[in-house]
């Protein structure tokens, strides 16, 4: 029974319930011939007698569409005492052929109902046929009653019977009900197993067990339905976990954000204090009280600046402004505006670009914060002296942009949360300073330009940050 239902599942449904209604016709067949016999030795005998009195003769009036004038059917339709006339599209007689033996030059709609019903009463014998083209109107074919005799059964038919006909009336009825239920059945059969599989997931779904998968052996579109079920069980899984662990980031960034901001308004308000006080007796005491005042509110207003950026990059109203540029004059122009900082530092920039134009799509607003973070990274934890390495490299899909310094490094435990929000270069580098976002909103910026950043570390050069941007 397995092997059977493992054959549905490359077979359409179309294709299961056509061989399903060919096998019920089968039966239907069956049954019906079985009916028939049933019938057929159930009346004791049946009569049927069709005469006419020329049997050559053609009484229906398609046979003599072709010549109603001269034509054989016609000349012998004649000689039998019969006519042809042709009627208008109003039904009014326009030409008769033959001898015609009645007054009527038009008919009504009731006049033809009634003569086409060739009742024994009647004087003639009608047929009625419609030229081809239907301005020409029709050909009403008529004949003496008397010249034609039929009888069908001219016995009632229930007198040959044994039983009386609601007999078999109810007898048809009943087989047919059972067919319907039968068919039916059979039909929900085929589908109920497998929606009833899908309900359960759904429910399971519903409780919110978004492990739950299902396994289908059913026709292919069953199949096709289980195979998105599941697909959709791993998005709604995939999200809800992303949900879960952005909540927790979440709350993880808000107890963070709360201890940054109150260690630098603490020692705000101390020193502010001390001033206040009167401690700061001395004037190059208050101006130190003063620094540190204002370097704590600077940070305060450096790390309230990069949560607002965090916050902007992960907005819906966001808008990116991309751009095919030039990368080598890109990246020169923010070396130029950066250069009197890095001498300022004592450090050796190596600077590399190619001289021709290397284009790529992005967004410049993002980029220059991007490539600015990770050159004042490596100028703020690395010491006098150290080697900074530039360089913008192209290929066929993609432009790279490598910022490498040979400075103290990062520990490489710290390499798969270093992107992290609130991962300190002041413990990656044994440093002070930083508010441990700016690495985490050049790694958004680099997600929302399709592009990646990425660290390694290269021979002699401790850091080695790349930026891949898409061509």
């Amino acid at each position: 029974m397995k092997r059977l239902w493992r054959t549905r599942e490359k077979r359409p449904l179309q294709t299961s319930f056509t061989l399903d209604f060919i096998l019920f016709m089968i039966i239907l067949l069956v049954l019906a011939l079985g009916v028939y016999l049933f019938v057929s030795l159930d009346v004791t005998h049946t009569f049927a007698k069709y005469r006419i009195a020329d049997p050559d003769l053609k009484v229906e009036a398609n046979a003599y569409m072709d010549d109603p004038d001269n034509g054989i059917e016609s000349k012998r339709l004649l000689q039998s005492g019969g006519w042809l006339e042709v009627l208008d599209n109003e039904r009014k007689v326009i030409k008769v052929v033959g001898e015609k033996l009645d007054l009527v030059s038009q008919y009504s709609d009731d006049d033809l109902f009634i003569g086409l019903e060739n009742r024994s009463e009647q004087t003639y014998f009608y047929s009625l046929a419609h030229f081809p083209d239907n301005a020409s109107g029709w050909l009403l074919l008529k004949i003496p009653r008397e010249k034609i005799d039929v009888s069908i059964n001219s016995d009632p038919l229930i007198s040959y019977l044994k039983h009386p006909v609601s007999f078999y009336v109810l007898l048809a009825i009943w087989l047919m009900l059972l067919l319907i239920f039968v068919y039916s059945y059979w039909m929900a059969r085929r589908i109920r197993k497998p929606l009833r599989i899908i309900t359960q997931g759904l429910n399971q779904m519903t409780r919110g067990k978004y492990n739950t998968r299902i396994t289908l052996y059913a026709e292919e579109e069953f199949v096709q339905i289980g195979d998105t079920f599941n697909y959709m069980a791993d998005v709604i899984e995939r999200t809800a976990e992303e949900k879960r662990q952005a909540e927790e980031s979440k709350q993880r960034l808000m107890v963070d954000l709360s201890h940054d901001l109150k260690t630098p308004i603490t020692s705000i308000q101390g020193y502010a204090q001390a001033l206040m006080e009167g401690r700061g007796e001395d004037e190059e005491r208050q101006k130190r009280y003063l620094t540190y005042i204002y370097n704590k509110s600077a940070q305060v207003t450096k790390l309230i600046q990069n949560i607002l950026d965090l916050l902007k990059i992960d907005s819906p109203d966001f808008m990116l402004h991309m751009k095919r540029q030039d990368l080598s004059e890109f990246m020169r122009e923010i070396i130029a505006d950066t250069y009197g900082e890095i001498e300022q530092k004592d450090f050796v920039l190596q600077f590399l670009a190619p001289d021709e134009g290397v284009y790529a799509s992005y967004d410049s607003e993002l980029l220059s914060s991007v490539v600015n973070n990770l050159i004042s990274n490596a100028l703020t934890y690395n010491p006098p002296g150290t080697q900074l390495r530039v360089e913008v490299l192209a290929s066929e899909d993609e432009v790279i942009i490598e910022i490498a310094d040979t400075g103290i490094g990062i520990p490489e435990e710290l390499w798969s949360t270093i992107f992290d929000p609130f991962v300190r270069a002041d413990k990656a580098r044994s440093a002070s300073g930083g508010t441990g976002l700016g690495l985490s909103i050049a790694m958004k910026n680099m997600d929302k330009m399709g592009g990646t950043l990425q660290l390694n570390k290269r021979d002699n050069e401790a850091t080695v940050f790349t930026i891949r941007i898409p061509k």
